[in-house]
This record gives C-alpha cells, sequence and structure tokens, in this order.
C-alpha cells in the first residue's frame, strides 16, 4: 500500500442513484494511497447506488450535506457517475455552488461518465478537453469543453474517463493528478 495521498482530503458529491462502482472503486484507490474521503450530497443520511443505473445496489452513508461544506474542506474532489446522480445534482443549487467554487480553486476535480453534467451546469467547461459518457457529449460541447473519446483524459485539474471499462485507468490517474497537486500545496 503507497501513502502519496496521506493527508489528503477528498470530497465526493454524490446523490442518489449513484453507479454504485463508479464510487466505490475510486473511493478504494484512494484510501489505498492514504487519502481521506467524505461521502458529500443533497440530504443526510444515506443514498441508494444504483447498477447499470436500474439495478438496486445497496446504499452509501453520507459523511455531509453539501449545502453546510466549502470548497476550503477539501483537496480534491470526485464526481462519479450513473445517470440520476449527477441530473440530481445539476437541479441542486448548493451542489452547482460547491463544485463552481471548487474549480475556481484550481484544485483537482476527477469525473467518470455522466458526471460532467455537473460541471457543465456549474458552467466550468468552457475550454476544457474532456470525454464523459456518450450520450452526454453534446451537452458537453454546448457548455464550451473539447470533447474526445479516450480513456482517461487530463486537462488541467480535470481527470476524466467515460465509463465503468474506463475505471483501471481513470482510478491510476486520479491517484497520480492528486498526488501532484499535494506536493504543490
Amino acid at each position: 500500500m503507497t501513502q502519496e495521498l496521506r493527508g489528503l482530503r477528498v470530497g465526493i458529491l454524490a446523490a442518489d442513484g449513484v453507479e454504485r462502482i463508479e464510487l466505490e472503486q475510486p473511493r478504494g484507490a484512494l484510501h489505498g494511497a492514504g487519502a481521506t474521503t467524505e461521502i458529500i450530497s443533497l440530504h443526510p443520511g444515506e443514498i441508494q447506488a444504483r447498477q447499470f443505473d436500474m439495478v438496486p445496489a445497496g446504499s452509501f452513508p453520507v459523511d455531509r450535506v453539501v449545502a453546510d461544506v466549502s470548497a476550503d474542506d477539501y483537496d480534491a474532489l470526485l464526481l462519479p457517475g450513473g445517470t440520476v446522480n449527477p441530473d440530481q445534482l445539476r437541479m441542486n443549487t448548493d451542489a452547482v455552488r460547491f463544485v463552481k467554487s471548487f474549480a475556481d480553486t484550481g484544485r483537482p476535480i476527477g469525473v467518470i461518465c455522466h458526471g460532467p453534467w455537473t460541471l457543465a451546469e456549474a458552467d466550468v467547461l468552457a475550454g476544457v478537453r474532456i470525454t464523459s459518457w456518450p450520450s452526454i457529449r453534446t451537452d458537453l460541447r454546448r457548455a464550451g469543453a473539447d470533447v474526445v473519446d479516450e480513456e482517461v483524459v487530463i486537462d488541467g485539474q480535470f481527470v476524466s474517463s467515460r465509463s465503468p471499462d474506463d475505471l483501471p485507468a481513470f482510478c491510476a490517474a486520479i491517484v497520480a493528478q492528486f498526488a501532484k497537486a499535494k506536493q504543490h500545496t
């Protein structure tokens, strides 16, 4: 087990409908590298996870409510996908405010699958090279992003991947990028 992320605080912004593997696997990689993570959501209690958007896949306990957090509370941010999860986040003013505020810090953001929907709503994608699940690419282009179809894309503070199939590469990339950011803090 490596410890290159020891002392790093990572917020994981997720809501009901989060794709379980897209939260669980990156969080495991972050923990394995020594990071501390907190699940931030729209409400206290638990969020309901899904597999393939449709199949109930258990729940995750919520550590903090997005209305009560600040970008200053975290060194990095993870936005997992699933269709329902980011659709709820992008309709919540506190979640959008938090994401915009966090992006404005320049600190790293890892995002996968449908997760970039929230970035588009926060209006932080102008000129950003990014990838995502195919069905939201038009939305991202309209938000000003340069959308590509690649396993992992790193552009400045953003690390993005397309789908659960990309998780091994995505997890390695977020650990590496978050570690670089930690060296600069």
